[in-house]
């Protein structure tokens, strides 16, 4: 077993030598086979560096990415085994305490996987947890269906007595089975299955799979909304089926005792979930957006939907964003993030408060945690598409709010590149920074390939972070969905300004899609504002053309340059569709 190129990342030795690296790894695998012709070798995919490390930036971090990739191709030029000692450390940084070399734990961990690699021992037959009973399978598409066995064992995969497909494990306890498309079923069993083992999971459905995710106002409960004592009363569906990762302890302002920070700390963070038909008392304790957004997909479907909900109140958006692509595109979020003004200070200062028994522990909050605790365990789950809430703990600094990071990370660990996401914009709080926040999203939705918003500036409360009004927000995503991914004809989208021209003192403004504009409370267009090149902005009167263009003109401005709408921390604007839904 050979564990080589750590120390090749040093400046002296892969800038000058990195044209010998694969020749002498080669002759040192061919110098032992001359020993003993039937030797046995396995070679090591490299442990991480952590971003502490001296030399991170320089040159370190992608250097052994190349160093990595030259030990893989090794291992197929020499036809000798590999075994992964990368993924197993990644999320686990605190057991790199130089940034180098793991301690105990790590150790430990390394041990575990050169015992499985030279026996091919994983401990059988396994899938993740998300997988069980009343599980909901994504219908309409084929998928990869991936999990673990020891080593050379035939998997087979069944849905009620039909084959599905079925593969081999590889050297290292992955198969990995390509399933084809599947109509919709409202339930069947699915049986996985080894010679030595078999997994059956009853009362499977085949239908729509989503993923609601972000911070406090996704994980909202349906009994803390508006409408949560008509609504609770009629959420008896077997067709929509819900998975509730809840958190084994909140990120309230109160210290952790040491359990709480060991289980944290290793990565045990939320309780066991199991899928569950809803119910009133099940719906009651599930996300009140997503429960919303499930039952009007259930109404107008009309086949089974599972809703998978893992929000965590108060989580920034670069702790669901896994390691390597932090590390590669925003390191500079993972450094002492405790102490880090590119993370909200309040977001440090919980922290801080959770942790303030052990200061050194885990906790959501840190960059990437929660995908490694969150997301994880959910990458090998075929999905329709992904609902995010989130943004609240970021508005501080609009820059650090990186959806374009959290995208990119999401589909290409869960091998989807086009998987939809539907963002909700944040909605109206005397924040001074959420104008810039919402605009953020605004343009960041735009940038994003496969990606909508879903406003929610109506929905409000001036001093209340938590608005209740979740049925509106839940509706309008499923609006959105239905249209974009289901080809329902409604109109999905708020009236949304994609073009502005000058005409003398006036400014034309051109929507995305004609439609008929109104207001919410039949008074006139209000919080449009125009400014000239001093920024100077003042209210602007607004009217709307035969042919659906707003006309935009103040008397305090001759020459405008600028125009903006609804740019209020509670923002009042009144601008809406003929459906209702806001500018």
């Amino acid at each position: 077993m050979i564990h080589l190129g750590i120390n090749d990342t040093d400046p002296r030795n892969w800038p000058n030598y990195r044209d010998e690296f694969i020749p002498d790894y080669l002759a040192l695998i061919d110098s032992l086979r001359a020993v003993n012709p039937h030797v046995r070798i396995l070679v090591a995919r490299l442990t991480p560096i952590g971003v502490d490390h001296p030399r991170f930036d320089s040159g370190t971090r992608k250097w052994r990415e190349e160093i990595s990739q030259a030990v893989q191709q090794v291992a197929e030029i020499a036809r000798v085994e590999w075994i992964d000692f990368y993924a197993p450390l990644v999320p686990h940084p605190d057991w790199l305490p130089d940034a180098v070399h793991p301690d105990a734990r790590g150790a430990e961990v390394l041990a575990k996987v050169a015992y499985a690699g030279i026996t091919g021992r994983y401990g059988g037959l396994q899938l993740p947890p998300v997988f069980a009973d009343n599980t909901v399978l994504q219908r309409g598409m084929p998928f990869y269906l991936k999990g673990k066995a020891d080593a050379g064992e035939t998997v087979v995969v069944r849905l009620g007595s039909k084959e599905l497909a079925r593969g081999v494990t590889d050297a290292r306890g992955v198969w990995n089975v390509r399933i084809p498309a599947l109509t919709a079923v409202d339930s069947t069993t699915l049986t996985v299955s080894t010679a030595r083992r078999t997994l059956t999971y009853r009362n499977v459905a085949v239908g729509e799979v989503w993923l609601c995710s972000g911070q406090s106002n996704m994980a909202f409960k349906l009994r803390q909304a508006a409408d949560a004592s008509r609504d609770i009363a009629k959420a008896a569906d077997r067709g929509l089926r819900l998975y509730n990762m809840q958190p084994r302890w909140e990120t309230d302002n109160v210290e952790w005792d040491s359990t709480a920070v060991d289980s944290v700390s290793r990565l045990q963070y939320y309780r066991p979930a199991q899928w569950v038909a809803s119910s009133p008392q099940n719906a009651a304790d599930f996300s009140a957006v997503a429960y919303y957004m499930g039952r009007m997909l259930r109404d107008s479907l009309r086949v089974p939907v599972g809703l998978v909900c893992n929000a965590v109140g108060g989580t920034p958006i670069e702790s669901w964003i896994d390691r390597p692509m932090l590390e590669e595109y925003y390191p500079q979020v993972l450094r002492h993030w405790k102490n880090n003004d590119f993370v909200m200070d309040w977001v440090r200062g919980r922290a801080a408060k959770n942790l303030a028994r052990r200061p050194g522990g885990r906790h959501p909050y840190h960059p990437a945690y929660c995908f490694e605790t969150g997301i994880e365990p959910l990458l090998n789950l075929p999905l329709r598409g992904v609902a995010w809430y989130q943004g609240e703990s970021n508005a501080h600094n609009p820059d650090s709010w990186r959806f374009d990071l959290l995208a990119r990370s999401w589909r290409m660990r869960m091998g989807d590149f086009s998987l939809p996401f539907y963002v909700v914009q944040l909605s109206g709080i005397e924040r001074p920074s959420w104008p810039w926040m919402r605009n953020t999203q605004r343009i960041a939705q735009r940038s994003v390939f496969a990606s909508q918003m879903v406003v929610s500036s109506d929905l409000g409360l001036r001093h209340d972070v938590h608005p209740p009004y979740k049925a509106e927000v839940g509706e309008r995503l499923a609006r959105a969905v239905l249209h974009n991914d289901y080809g329902f004809a409604q109109s999905p989208l708020s009236p949304e300004v994609t073009a502005a021209h000058r005409a003398g003192s006036s400014v034309w403004l051109t929507l995305a899609a004609p439609m008929r504009l109104t207001t919410s409370d039949q008074l006139p267009m209000r919080t449009f504002e125009m400014a000239g090149v001093d920024e100077r902005f003042y209210p602007a009167v607004a009217e709307v053309t035969a042919g659906g263009q707003i006309v935009l003109s103040s008397s305090a401005v001759s020459t405008p340059r600028y125009v903006r709408y609804g740019w209020q921390p509670f923002s009042e604007g009144n601008v809406v569709s003929s459906q209702g839904l806001p500018l």
